[in-house]
């Protein structure tokens, strides 16, 4: 996979084919992106990486963290072909272990990209490029939140880490997909890339979800059951993370703060802050707030409650506050996202 000396890359903010913004810097650098809602269009993005120049990105160089999912599936590896062709081919996907196609670092453990397997990263690892990507290798990446996924929708947060879809995600792990199986992820890929690239195809959103779906069933299945994985982490199963997001889950609709969680779990703000931001990608803060703003989507979409009442719903002082902190996090108003969430 080639590389640019810009540095670009699929989690990176602004690009093509990316739907990630800059969330914070960590104390030691690390830049942390969050997805980056779009109104009517389901939190999904797919990136294939090559080395050819109708491909849409490169590996990014930089370190970062993310508070997505992020799937990624290696196609081919060194030049020699992966799972075939979207839409037909050889089945395939490579023999598992060969075909190295460069790696990645995940927490500083290194993880080579090869042809036939795919690695789950959960949020709040730190991610980045290690060796150089050769030119013949093929590989996806698809960033999404489990809303995206009809199964997970209004599934709180806090409920994640025991739902089967979202097994693999429990840490860092290697699924080695059956060189059988090649061909369909690579079909499948490209078909949520087509929908997730044009939104504005009749029936876009339901099509996106439904392919992510069919992924996330297929990796569960492939995935071992309990499988300890080689990141060391553990994202939303962490027993400190499920007790601070139950306290979220309870209380969102509350006017609590990061203190007063942190207060009810016997910790200081600061130090809580800084554990769920190196485990999850997100502070407690960002958590509340995106518990919130899940509840006034959800409300927008699906009802007609005026604002005040919404605000008053989802822990927001009044209609204005609501406003300005929708606005600031989802780059439009609640009313225009009510509008582009209920067209068409």
């Amino acid at each position: 996979m080639a590389r640019s000396s810009a540095g670009a890359g699929s989690l990176r903010p602004r690009l093509p084919g990316s739907r990630a913004r800059l969330r914070a810097v960590r104390a030691d650098g690390t830049p942390v992106y969050r997805f980056d809602g779009v109104p009517g269009v389901p939190p999904v993005a797919v990136v294939r990486f090559g080395g050819t120049p109708h491909e849409d990105g490169e590996l990014p160089e930089h370190r970062h963290a993310h508070d997505f999912h992020v799937l990624i599936y290696v196609e081919a590896g060194d030049g020699e072909a992966g799972g075939g062709e979207a839409g037909g081919g050889e089945a395939g996907g490579g023999e598992a272990g060969g075909g190295a196609g460069g790696d990645l670092r995940i927490d500083g453990v290194v993880q080579p990209l090869r042809a036939g397997e795919a690695i789950t990263v959960p949020p709040g690892h730190v991610v980045g490029v290690g060796r150089h990507q050769p030119d013949g290798s093929r590989a996806w990446a698809v960033s999404f939140l489990p809303d995206a996924v009809p199964a997970l929708a209004g599934v709180p947060p806090v409920a994640w880490a025991g739902h089967p879809l979202l097994a693999a995600f429990d840490d860092v792990r290697r699924v080695v997909v059956p060189p059988e199986r090649g061909a369909a992820w690579v079909g499948l890929l490209a078909e949520l890339h087509a929908e997730t690239t044009d939104p504005s195809r009749p029936g876009a959103d339901a099509a996106a979800r439904a392919v992510l779906t069919r992924l996330l069933v297929d990796l569960a299945r492939l995935a071992p059951a309990g499988a300890a994985g080689p990141g060391g982490g553990s994202g939303v199963a962490d027993p400190l993370v499920q007790r601070v997001l139950a306290v979220v889950e309870a209380r969102f609709a509350e006017p609590v703060s990061t203190g007063s969680v942190a207060r009810e779990l016997g910790y200081t703000a600061g130090h809580l802050t800084t554990v769920m931001r190196e485990r999850t990608g997100r502070t407690v803060l960002d958590w509340l707030t995106e518990r919130r703003m899940a509840e006034a989507r959800r409300l927008l979409a699906e009802t007609d409650l005026p604002l005040g009442v919404i605000a008053a719903r989802t822990g927001f002082r009044d209609a204005a506050y609501l406003t300005r902190r929708f606005r600031a996090w989802h780059g439009t108003t609640p009313l225009a996202w009510r509008r582009g969430a209920t067209s068409g």
